[in-house]
């Protein structure tokens, strides 16, 4: 059985001590993930940005706010891991510069200079050992295949699992599983727990040694 490491949830980038950028992850989907790879009999490391779900007791979860934290601490897990599914959904954007007070209504536009964060799957991917292997989540709004390919072959993910907005805080889930060519493998819809277990059944015949 394998070691598997799970990002899941979002991540925040504060502003100001108050205010931070952020978005609607819930962390169902890396929850359900964990579950099923638990039923299967692996050991699951969940690295969780801010979340109300439960993760399984089962599986051994450490919080992080921010997505240098997740950077951090992902990498660091990934090492004494055989694969790692990023179910997160960082925040891609900081702020160039975080004020050290709370940021005062002027009557005035307010203007944000935003610089993007570390990419945490494509630095996994990127740094993976030759038995590693990194399975990425492609969210998108439009040209969903074309841009999770081009996600997978940036990423040096080994399948890329493709969903929409749709799913953001939602029950259930709809997904296309890509694998490294960028062939439709399989298309999978259900609760976010029958998903998360048609998942892990590819990653169990293709990825697992």
């Amino acid at each position: 059985m394998a070691k598997i490491l799970i990002t899941s949830g979002p991540t925040r980038q504060y502003l100001d001590p108050v205010r931070y950028l952020t978005n609607a992850s819930s962390g169902r989907m890396g929850a359900a993930l964990a579950q099923a790879a638990l039923d299967l009999g692996h050991q699951v490391v969940v690295v969780s940005g801010p979340v109300s779900v439960t993760y399984p007791a089962a599986a051994e979860v450490i919080d992080v706010l921010t997505t240098q934290q997740m950077l951090e601490v992902a990498h660091r897990e990934f090492q004494q891991c055989d694969g790692a599914i990023g179910a997160a959904a960082p925040c891609d954007y900081q702020p160039q510069q975080v004020e050290t007070e709370k940021i005062s209504k002027t009557g005035k536009p307010l203007q944000l200079n935003l610089v993007e964060t570390p990419d945490v799957v494509a630095t996994l991917g990127e740094r993976k050992r030759s038995d590693q292997w990194v399975v990425g989540f492609a969210l998108e709004t439009q040209d969903r295949h074309f841009r999770a390919i081009v996600k997978l072959e940036k990423k040096h993910c080994d399948l890329m699992v493709s969903n929409g907005p749709e799913a953001i805080d939602s029950a259930e889930n709809q997904v296309d599983l890509i694998d490294a060519e960028g062939q439709l493998l399989e298309q999978i819809s259900g609760s976010k727990l029958d998903v998360a277990r048609g998942i892990l059944k590819v990653i169990d015949a293709r990825l697992i040694r």
